[in-house]
C-alpha cells in the first residue's frame, strides 16, 4: 500500500509540475532549432506548391521540404476544402503542415492562447518551449516581444493600478512590427463601452491608415517577388485578422474587451468609460537567429532553459530593464538586436 500512494504522489507531482507547460495543438516543432523549440529556420510546414483543387473543391499541396513528407500530395478534408474560408469567416480552414507532421487539417483561423508562442489576457505568454509565463510591463510602457537580425516586434501596454496595489493590471494595447525599413502596426481602439458590431482595430503601414475591406477576398497586400510579402486578412467580419510577413511571422490577432464580469472577479476596479480593449496574439516565428532577445522571442534560443518558477498559479518573468524599449516603433532596449538597414530612414 505504501508503495501505491508513494507512487500516487509522484504522479501528482509530476503533473503539477507539467502544468506550467502547454502542449498547444501547432507546437511548431517540426522545424527545429537544436533543442526542439522551432525557430523555423527552413520553410519545413509551408514549403510546397499549389495543385489544382479535386473535383469536389477540395485544395491541394504538393510537399518539396526534404523528410518524410517530400513529394507528397496533401489534400484539404472535405470539411474544410479551403486553406482561406470564401464567404463565410466562421469557417475552420485547411491547414497544411510538409514538415514532420505531414497533414492537411481543419482548424479556426484566431489565436489560441493555450498554445506556442502566444500573448493573451494580462499578459500571459506561452513560450517557444512551451512554458507558460506572465511578463506585466508596466502601464503606457513599451517592450520589444521579439528583437532579431530582421525583425522586431514591440507591444505597447495599457493598464491600471487600484488603490492599494504594488503594480499595474496591464494589457497588449498596440503591437509594432518592424522589418527591413517598414513598419507595421494593429492596435486595439479605446472603446468607452464594447459593442461586438463596431470594429476596433485599426492598421498602419508606414504611418499610413491600411483599410481591409469585409467583401471578396477581405485582404490587403504589399510587396512583389522583389519584396517581403506582408498580408493582412479579416477572420472574422470585425475585430479579428492574420498577419503574414513572408520568411519572418505569422500571426493571429483579435481585439477583445475586459468584461464586467471579469472585471469583477479579478477585483480590476476599471473605469466605466473605458472597456480596456486589447490585443490577443499567437505568432508564427520563422527564420530566427540563434541569438534572438525579446520577452517571448529569447524562448526560441537553443537550449533555451525558462527561470519561472513552475507549478505556481502565476510564473513570472522579469526583463522590463532589459526590454523597455523608448516608444512604441524604437528599436533601441538593452538587449534588442535589431537594427535598420544602413542609409534607410523608418517611415512611421
Amino acid at each position: 500500500m505504501k508503495s501505491h500512494a508513494t507512487l500516487a504522489v509522484l504522479v501528482i507531482i509530476f503533473l503539477c509540475t507539467e502544468a506550467a507547460i502547454v502542449h498547444g495543438a501547432d507546437k511548431g516543432k517540426e522545424n527545429g532549432n537544436g533543442n526542439g523549440n522551432g525557430n523555423g529556420k527552413g520553410k519545413g510546414g509551408e514549403d510546397y506548391d499549389d495543385l489544382s483543387p479535386t473535383e469536389k473543391g477540395q485544395e491541394r499541396a504538393h510537399c518539396k521540404a526534404k523528410g518524410a513528407c517530400y513529394q507528397q500530395t496533401l489534400v484539404c478534408p472535405s470539411e474544410c476544402p479551403q486553406r482561406k474560408p470564401k464567404n463565410n469567416k466562421k469557417q475552420k480552414g485547411c491547414h497544411v503542415n510538409c514538415g514532420s507532421k505531414c497533414e492537411a487539417t481543419c482548424k479556426w483561423r484566431k489565436p489560441k492562447c493555450d498554445g506556442y508562442g502566444s500573448l493573451c489576457y494580462d499578459p500571459r505568454f506561452v513560450g517557444g518551449d512551451g512554458v507558460m509565463f506572465y511578463f506585466h510591463g508596466a502601464k503606457d510602457g513599451n517592450f520589444a516581444i521579439v528583437s532579431d537580425d530582421k525583425l522586431q516586434i514591440n507591444a505597447h501596454f495599457i493598464g491600471t493600478r487600484p488603490l492599494g496595489r504594488t503594480r499595474d493590471f496591464t494589457w497588449v494595447q498596440a503591437l509594432a512590427v518592424m522589418f527591413d525599413s517598414h513598419t507595421l502596426v494593429i492596435a486595439a481602439n479605446r472603446v468607452s463601452h464594447w459593442d461586438d458590431n463596431v470594429d476596433a482595430l485599426s492598421i498602419s503601414w508606414d504611418g499610413e491608415t491600411v483599410n481591409v475591406p469585409n467583401a471578396g477576398e477581405a485582404e490587403w497586400r504589399n510587396g512583389n517577388d522583389e519584396e517581403r510579402r506582408v498580408l493582412v486578412e479579416r477572420t472574422d467580419d470585425r475585430n479579428s485578422i492574420r498577419v503574414k510577413i513572408s520568411g519572418l511571422v505569422e500571426m493571429y490577432i483579435r481585439v477583445r474587451p475586459i468584461g464586467k464580469e471579469e472585471n469583477r472577479v479579478h477585483k480590476y476596479q476599471l473605469p466605466d468609460d473605458d472597456a480596456f480593449a486589447h490585443l490577443e496574439t499567437q505568432f508564427k516565428l520563422t527564420n530566427l537567429s540563434d541569438e534572438v532577445e525579446g520577452v517571448l522571442g529569447k524562448t526560441y534560443q537553443p537550449g533555451y532553459v525558462s527561470p519561472v518558477k513552475r507549478g505556481v498559479p502565476m510564473p513570472m518573468m522579469g526583463g522590463e530593464d532589459k526590454y523597455q524599449t523608448p516608444y512604441l516603433f524604437s528599436t533601441f532596449c538593452n538587449a534588442c538586436r535589431f537594427k535598420r538597414p544602413s542609409g534607410s530612414v523608418a517611415t512611421i
